[in-house]
């Protein structure tokens, strides 16, 4: 591990983050930097010193349950054999629906039977899923559970910046609003919990409660994202930051050309961090041969206990994979003229890659290409580094759509109001969920573009976009209920005639969804939660695409080969039902970016 000043020290070393630890703790970072891994080895390093801790998953799609080997829950949970921890899943869903509980009590007991469905209707959207989810992450950073430490692993950084800047929105906008906020219900209901944000506000932003850990991979990717995440974050009055490097590597075999240039990838990275992030006190984490899953693999990570006995390999090796050619891919979404693509998984498994090498493929071949993004992090520009005809590339920025929402909304239903009642929609609609309703409906703006024309969609990393999701399977109820509603048998009639977003996702002709995975435990594991939740939506994937194996170079570095075994695990698993099709992309020495690369990876002959 290293020091600020980059003095090498053992790698059994205690990381500095682990020697003077602040109340709250945040690992936050691009998705696939292991912010879980390390969150939860902090976590056992703290307990087994002694310390009361409690472990909090922010990610909508977590795999603490897969690490810990317990069932996660949003009450907390004890750990099996480490004593002092408890670990605890803010789940969206149900504490929306103990939100809804609170509101509704302050009704009182004479309210009717309709005035209580009117509220609970207004609580039915996105906006309430997502503040009764901060709420609770407010109440743990207010000071209301007795742990000595709480370690917050948090989702990736778009989604993480939201939730971190939320206490400073919902401050400000409860501080001058005593009416109105019908999108969450009565304002009492929020009005009830500001004393709790106002809390949550100054724990964040003191100090001696509360240190950022940004965590990163010796990759100049994440570490730019790392960078903005500091600076953001001190906009935020979140200054206290320390910087993690996960994954340092150093070859051992000097005529391994695969081992050469992933060291020389990651010290480059280091030697050229932005100052953002070389300012930092700084500890690196080196790259281990063991899959952080188990408590003595996640004690030994932070080399606080032994490496875990290596599991015999009897995986089969992307080789015996029945895999296709990428770029046959390529040539078979062409060859039906339209449609959208929907690129998803994990953070950090290249993604924005695979969508924009998917959309130049397109191109190639004749089309007219939609690349976009729903990602707060998003990268697509960057990726691409570069423009062709027939391709226009876009983002869905939430600051950006949510101004334009305003804006229309102002115009049409504020058109007929006076005065005060166009300063009081106004000041409804500065609320932070205003937001989530308005990347909801440009999400909405360009599925419908996929009716004539082909859009790629380069997703949020999965918790952030199976809210999305939410958003739309609640729309899509609530058009139903809309139209079910009509008198005179009319309903039924209309409603056969609309067609949602959600309709058009589960359109087999129209959509194809290809969920993108490394070569490891936990993407793996996430991929097939995703693909299980798709398929509760009435979503059928249509391929997976393994990316950046290492296997596929031929490597023969000792450490590499360890990872292997794991590797070939995760192929086999894919192999053995997870994935109808599958394609898989080597480690590349040098990152497919810009127009040109891209081409070649999507290209009829590329493998």
């Amino acid at each position: 591990m290293c020091n600020a000043s980059g003095m090498n020290t053992p790698s059994n070393a205690s990381p500095g983050f682990l020697s003077a630890p602040t109340r709250f703790l945040f690992f936050t970072g691009k998705g696939g930097v292991g912010k879980t891994s390390l969150s939860t080895a902090t976590a056992i390093a703290l307990a087994d010193a002694g310390r009361r801790v409690l472990l909090v998953s922010t990610d909508a799609a977590s795999n603490l349950d897969e690490m810990l080997g317990v069932r996660l829950s949003n009450q907390p949970v004890p750990v099996p054999a480490v004593a002092g921890l408890q670990v605890l899943n803010i789940d969206p869903d149900a504490a929306a629906e103990a939100y809804r509980l609170r509101v509704l009590a302050q009704l009182g007991l004479d309210a009717s039977d309709d005035e209580r469905a009117t509220v609970r209707e207004q609580l039915s959207g996105a906006c309430t899923t997502e503040i009764a989810a901060f709420d609770e992450f407010a109440a743990l950073l207010a000071g209301d559970a007795d742990y000595e430490h709480v370690i917050f692993d948090t989702a990736p950084t778009g989604h993480t910046l939201r939730l971190l800047s939320l206490p400073k929105a919902w401050s400000g906008f409860l501080a001058g609003n005593d009416r109105g906020a019908s999108c969450l219900g009565p304002h009492s209901g929020l009005k009830m919990q500001e004393a709790r944000f106002n809390a949550a506000l100054a724990a964040l932003s003191d100090p001696a409660l509360t240190t950022v850990i940004l965590v990163t991979r010796p990759d100049p990717r994440p570490m730019q994202e790392a960078a903005r995440t500091a600076q953001e974050l001190d906009a935020l009055g979140l200054s206290n930051q320390r910087l993690v490097i996960n994954g340092v590597f150093h070859a051992s075999r000097p005529d391994d050309a695969t081992a050469r240039a992933i060291e020389a990838m990651g010290l480059e990275a280091i030697a050229g961090m932005p100052d953002a992030l070389a300012r930092l006190p700084r500890d690196e984490v080196p790259l281990r041969a063991f899959d952080t899953v188990g408590l003595s693999a996640l004690r030994a990570l932070l080399g606080r206990g032994p490496a875990p006995a290596a599991v015999p390999d009897a995986g089969k090796s992307p080789a015996d994979l029945p895999a296709e050619p990428f770029g046959r891919l390529a040539d078979e979404l062409a060859a039906m003229g339209h449609g959208l693509i929907m690129v998803m998984g994990k953070g950090g498994v290249g993604k924005t890659t695979i969508a924009a090498a998917l959309a130049v493929g397109l191109v190639q071949r004749g089309h007219s290409v939609h690349l976009t993004t729903t990602d707060p992090a998003a990268h697509v520009a960057d990726t691409l580094n570069g423009s062709l005809p027939k391709l226009k590339v876009g983002r869905i920025d939430p600051r950006a759509e949510t101004e334009a929402y305003i804006a229309k909304i102002m115009a049409t239903r504020g058109k007929a109001l006076d005065e005060p009642g166009r300063a009081l929609l106004l000041e409804d609609l500065q609320s932070p969920c205003t937001e989530e309703v308005a990347v909801f409906h440009a999400f909405s703006r360009v599925v419908n573009e996929a009716k004539s024309a082909f859009v790629v969609l380069d997703t949020a990393p999965t918790g952030h976009s199976l809210l999305l999701m939410d958003a739309t399977g609640a729309y899509h109820r609530q058009m139903m209920q809309q139209y079910e509603g009509w008198e005179g048998g009319e309903g039924g009639a209309h409603a056969m005639r609309i067609i949602t977003p959600l309709m058009r996702l589960q359109d087999a002709s129209m959509t194809h969804v290809i969920l993108v995975t490394l070569p490891e435990v936990t993407p793996v594991s996430q991929a097939a939660a995703l693909q299980e939740d798709l398929r509760r939506a009435k979503i059928e994937p249509w391929a997976w695409v393994i990316n950046k194996s290492v296997a596929a170079t031929g490597t023969t570095d000792p450490l590499l080969q360890a990872r292997l075994a794991g590797e070939h695990r995760q192929t086999a698993r894919i192999a053995g039902g997870l994935a109808r099709r599958t394609f898989v992309l080597p480690w590349l020495a040098e990152p497919p970016v810009g127009v040109s690369a891209l081409g070649a990876l999507a290209a009829p002959d590329a493998v």
